[in-house]
């Protein structure tokens, strides 16, 4: 189903998309910008694989920013593909804002930008002065109005990034808990020198749970999953919970 999204559209419009290492697939949300907007080209898609929550050292994202102008759209997958930092993600939020360059986030589509220009225009037509110098207050207004909008929308648009930080701070957390009763146990983690993690076999069935599983990059359940590559029930949850196991290590 397609998303349908208010934007500027006599700009030009970007997509961009982020992992955390080059082993995850992005194809995922690549799909999803895509599906909202079919417009956008190769040369305007932006992706990489960046480790983290600050923007800085993300160089497609770094080029995106710099050519972006006023009537521009950036598209993004969901908050936590543009920062996951909720400080620096709002004040980011509020430069692109600022500068009149759209940003659409189609998994928190209530906090797009097209939100709060609407209700600055809806606030603007319900000003009537009937004064033959209300042309000279336009500007003080506007900006009146602007202030006022963006301060009711700051808390909403922290809280979307606060839960994206709020996600990694988590996985964090569970990692060291799980490493901590992993050698409570006298277990290691990872893998005995010398041993190998899986077969081609193995490493096949692995991969096509991951594109296939609603728990990673696909829709499907795991019986769903377990029909369709004819995997034994315990060799396919071996694997699923090795999966996961690794997705506890990228933040």
């Amino acid at each position: 189903m397609k998303t349908t999204t208010t934007t500027n559209t006599t700009g030009r419009i970007f997509g961009y998309a982020r992992v955390s290492t080059q082993k995850q697939s992005i194809e995922r949300q690549i799909r999803n910008i895509m599906s909202a907007y079919p417009m956008i080209d190769d040369k305007h898609l932006y992706t990489e694989a960046y480790t983290g929550k600050c923007i800085e050292g993300r160089v497609q994202f770094e080029k995106l920013c710099k050519i972006v102008r006023k009537g521009d759209t950036i598209v993004f997958d969901s908050v936590s593909r543009m920062s996951r930092n909720a400080s620096e993600g709002f004040a980011l939020y509020q430069k692109f804002f600022d500068d009149g360059i759209d940003l659409v986030f189609i998994k928190e589509p209530a906090i797009n930008t097209a939100t709060y220009k609407d209700t600055m225009k809806a606030k603007l037509a319900q000003v009537h002065t009937g004064d033959v110098d209300a042309d000279k207050l336009m500007n003080t207004i506007m900006d009146a109005i602007h202030e006022y909008t963006l301060s009711l929308a700051e808390r909403q648009i922290k809280l979307a990034f606060e839960q994206a930080q709020k996600e990694v701070d988590d996985l964090r957390q569970r990692t060291r808990e799980g490493l901590q009763t992993a050698r409570m146990k006298g277990h290691v983690p990872g893998p005995k020198e010398g041993q190998k993690l899986t077969t081609k076999k193995g490493q096949k069935i692995r991969e096509q749970i991951k594109k296939l599983s609603r728990d990673f990059e696909g829709n499907l359940s795991d019986k769903e999953i377990m029909d369709l590559t004819k995997v034994a029930r315990n060799t396919y949850y071996k694997y699923k919970a090795q999966l996961t196991d690794e997705a506890f290590y990228v933040v």
